[in-house]
């Protein structure tokens, strides 16, 4: 029995260890993209947070919470907004290819246009569509 108790005790001690270091980097992650604060604070709370690591840590999430969740946000909308410029830029992109370069399309007209399946107005339409 006094196997299992041991064993039990690793465990939380691991997680309890890992929680700390998940905290720990948010706490290093938000020192350094506080902008507000100046490099001497910052090496301050590094210090304090290396000689006092738990103490320190649970004082900076203390005093610094609101404002570590709103920095936090910021970046997580940064990102999304990051993100979805580049998925449209790529369904542009996918679009133009899709549709063929320019000369290949207004090719395809005048081949239309020649062949008398679309009318001049038609024919000035894609051209106009395709140099867009």
């Amino acid at each position: 029995m006094n196997n299992f108790w041991n064993v039990a005790g690793a465990v939380l001690a691991c997680f309890v260890f890992g929680a700390y270091l998940v905290v720990l980097f948010a706490v290093f992650a938000d020192l350094f993209r506080d902008h507000r604060a100046s490099g001497w604070a910052k090496a301050l709370w590094i210090v304090f947070l290396l000689v006092v690591p738990v103490a320190s840590t649970l004082i900076y999430v203390i005093i610094k919470g609101d404002a570590m969740a709103r920095r936090s946000h910021a970046a997580y909308e940064h990102l999304e907004h990051d993100f979805d410029r580049i998925r449209h830029e790529e369904q542009d992109f996918a679009a133009r290819s899709a549709r063929g370069s320019r000369a290949h399309q207004i090719d395809q007209a005048k081949q239309l246009l020649a062949a008398g399946l679309i009318t001049e107005a038609e024919f000035e339409q894609r051209k106009q569509h395709a140099l867009r």
